[in-house]
C-alpha cells in the first residue's frame, strides 16, 4: 500500500482553484504507469499548520498499489511526485509556505527509512490531522510502521478542530 497526501492552498498558474488542482493531481497519480489507484479520500479544508495567515488548504490522500511485479525505488517515486508538483506550478520556497500543490509520500508498504529522502514513513504525518483524517478514509486499518499505533489512535492525539470535510 502506497499512501500519497495531496494539498494546495494557492491557485495554479492556469487559474485552477486549489480544489481543482488537487483533483487534477489525483487524476495524474491514477495515470502513473505501474500503479493503480485503489482509493481516493474525501477532500478536506484545513487551516495552515503552523498558523501563518495563509489561505486554508485543500487536503486529501490517495491510496495506490503497484501493478503486477512493478518495483520502484522510493527515491524514484519521490522524483515522480515532485515532477507532478512542478507541472502544477509548485515552486519551493520557505518551509511550510503557501503552494499550488504539495504531494507527500506518507507510506510505502510499511517501509521504514531515516535516509536518504524520502524519509518513511513521513516524519510528521502522525502529528497532522489534515493527513490522518483523509488517510483513514482510504486506509482505515493503517498502522504507523514505527510507532505501531493505528491511524485512529494517532488522530485522537492531535487537534482536528481546524479540519473540515468539503
Amino acid at each position: 500500500m502506497i499512501l500519497v497526501a495531496i494539498g494546495a492552498n494557492l491557485p495554479g498558474p492556469d487559474g485552477r482553484s486549489p480544489l481543482e488542482t488537487c483533483v487534477a493531481a489525483a487524476a495524474a497519480l491514477a495515470d502513473l504507469p505501474d500503479f493503480r489507484r485503489i482509493a481516493m479520500s474525501r477532500w478536506y479544508e484545513t487551516a495552515p499548520v503552523p498558523p501563518s495567515g495563509q489561505p486554508n488548504y485543500i487536503n486529501g490522500v490517495v491510496r495506490l498499489s503497484r501493478t503486477g511485479d512493478a518495483t520502484i525505488a522510493p527515491e524514484s517515486l519521490l522524483a515522480t511526485l515532485q515532477g507532478i508538483e512542478r507541472r502544477f506550478g509548485r515552486r519551493r520556497s520557505a518551509p511550510n509556505g503557501a503552494r499550488t500543490l504539495d504531494l507527500d509520500l506518507i507510506d510505502i508498504d510499511g517501509l521504514v527509512r531515516d535516509a536518504p529522502d524520502p524519509i518513511l514513513p513521513h516524519p510528521r504525518a502522525h502529528l497532522r490531522a489534515f493527513v490522518l483524517m483523509p488517510l483513514l478514509d482510504v486506509a482505515p486499518a493503517w498502522r504507523h510502521p514505527v510507532l505501531g499505533l493505528s491511524g485512529r489512535d494517532l488522530l485522537a492525539r492531535v487537534a482536528s478542530t481546524d479540519v473540515w470535510t468539503l
